[in-house]
């Protein structure tokens, strides 16, 4: 099952629940895409291994940080996690196809 297209995602992280839209494009063994949410948006590359994406994001808002997110994607549903490092943590990562 392809991950391409634009996926309603929601975070479960320390400061509450952030909610962004995800747009993927697969290619090979890779992806590209963009993340929108609350704090703005960003561009996002990452590597698809089967049905599993993984990726690593920095953001600067709301306060800077790198992000490491491994998700699997079954049908129209992506679950895994992503992890602010020791320090924050893994919390629950969950996107639908919106």
């Amino acid at each position: 099952m392809s991950a391409d297209g634009v996926w309603k995602t929601t975070v479960h992280a320390p400061l509450g629940v952030q909610e962004g839209r995800l747009t993927i494009h697969t290619e090979g063994g890779g992806f590209t895409g963009e993340y929108a949410g609350r704090y703005g948006s960003h561009l996002v590359t990452g590597q698809v291994h089967g049905d599993r994406l993984i990726w690593t994001s920095k953001i600067a808002l709301p306060f800077p940080i790198t992000l490491d997110f491994d998700v699997t994607v079954a049908g129209d549903v992506m679950e895994g996690s992503v992890s602010g490092g020791p320090s924050v943590g893994a919390t629950p990562f969950r996107g639908v196809r919106a």
